[in-house]
């Protein structure tokens, strides 16, 4: 019963704890830290031309700092090392060390460079609470896509509303339906909407439009108070207020989901060590009482021994008092 219980919770070996232990995991996100602030001193001519030698060579070890690390992590798994890949997370780390590695020409010094920009995003591999947030974004992508879906039938609807009206009024912002849309998109971020709003409002002739611009656009001034006030205000509405905090909720529910599950992943992990724990001292319990009971044999095996020998002299005695 105990060996099957011990091969439920195994061991860990000397690798996988040293890997896994707190020191070891800050010195790696001091490293990563340390790789993103070469990487940002590397943009900068006057840093290269001054430093550039000891930049390289803090490069060079970042890099086999992560080999090493890479290469430990394998080794811990011992004979099973492939189970390091059922992380996805250790699979992005070592996607981006080997993409380093490799001899690239002068072709893909964008793609190297690119590979060592991503080396400062093993911040979020190595920090469980920024683990949760990616892992939220991520489960957000399916119920994200059918809210853009919804988003991009709002502004395209719009955008055919407001190419039509405001066509001949403002045709900078809706002479066709895709720059209406980009022009919607400007709106639902509230950068300077209201310009676009007054220019309909009021006619382009009175607000927004030169006479030059005028004349090269060819723009027929009209003015829309009302529905122009009625056209924006309802977008802004909708686009901003709804639908832009569904995108929110989307995400902050998806957040909640993430944070139950690392959170059991956690209450699982320490109930495991708990398990472990509490199997070990059954063990050594087990191992002291084998050790108490082999005493007691061996004095019960002494005590035999002695009364047979006392019991061969006593009929050696009476032998030899019968002779």
């Amino acid at each position: 019963m105990g060996e099957a219980e011990t091969a439920i919770v195994p061991k860990k070996n000397f690798l996988t704890r040293f890997t896994e232990a707190a020191p070891f995991t800050a010195f790696i996100i001091f490293v990563i830290i340390v790789a993103g602030v070469v990487v940002g001193m590397q943009t900068s001519d006057a840093l290269m031309v001054k430093y550039g030698g000891l930049l390289e060579a803090i490069d060079t070890l970042v890099l086999v700092i992560f080999t090493v690390e890479a290469i430990l992590k394998l080794a811990a798994g011992g004979k099973k090392f492939w189970r390091y890949f059922q992380d996805p997370w250790n699979c992005f780390d070592f996607v981006i060390v080997v993409v380093v590695l490799l001899p690239v020409g002068a072709s893909y010094v964008a793609v190297l460079r690119m590979a060592r920009i991503l080396r400062v995003f093993r911040l979020a591999s190595m920090i469980p609470r920024l683990q949760v947030l990616v892992n939220a974004l991520l489960r957000s992508v399916p119920s994200m896509f059918y809210a853009g879906l919804l988003l991009f039938l709002l502004f395209y609807i719009y955008s055919v509303l407001g190419t039509m009206l405001w066509k001949e009024n403002d045709p900078v912002h809706f002479e066709h339906v895709w720059i209406g849309m980009l022009s919607l998109f400007r709106v639902v971020t509230l950068e300077d909407w209201t310009d676009i709003m007054y220019i309909n409002m009021y006619g382009s002739d009175h607000y927004g439009y030169t006479p030059q611009m005028l004349l090269d656009t060819g723009a027929v001034s009209s003015a829309a108070p009302l529905g122009a006030a009625a056209f924006f205000v309802s977008f802004v509405m909708i686009g901003t207020m709804i639908i832009l905090n569904l995108f929110i909720g989307i995400v902050m529910a998806s957040m909640d989901v993430a944070r139950r599950e690392s959170e059991a992943e956690q209450k699982a992990k320490e109930a495991k060590q708990s398990t472990s724990k509490a199997l070990e001292a059954q063990l050594h319990g087990l191992q002291q009482r084998l050790d108490l009971f082999k005493e007691d044999l061996d004095l019960i095996r002494v005590f035999i021994e002695r009364d047979h020998v006392e019991q061969e002299q006593a009929i050696r005695k009476k032998v030899e008092g019968e002779k």
